[in-house]
């Protein structure tokens, strides 16, 4: 089978579609997280950005991990250029 075809491993599925449950939504996350792969949030989201990153993901779902990938350059070019001791609440 060649490496284009390859299809998304269970873990990084797992990965995608829990996300996709909380995407939009605030609540206890990290304690699902905890729960369901028993990681810390920390881990799971070196997981999530492993996984947004390979092409296998992008075939998978091409629009959830586009989106996916817009919010995490989003949230880094605002890091990026928020300047220190500066809080955007008015």
């Amino acid at each position: 089978m060649d490496a284009r075809s390859d299809p998304l491993d269970d873990r990084a599925q797992r990965v995608l579609e829990f996300e996709r449950v909380w995407w939009g939504h605030s609540g206890a996350k990290e304690q699902s997280i905890r729960r369901e792969f028993g990681w810390s949030a920390a881990r799971y989201y070196q997981v999530l950005n492993a996984v947004i990153d390979t092409e296998v993901a992008v075939r998978y779902d091409p629009v959830f991990v586009g989106r996916l990938r817009a919010v995490r350059d989003d949230r880094a070019q605002q890091r990026r250029t928020r300047r220190p001791g500066v809080t955007g609440a008015a």
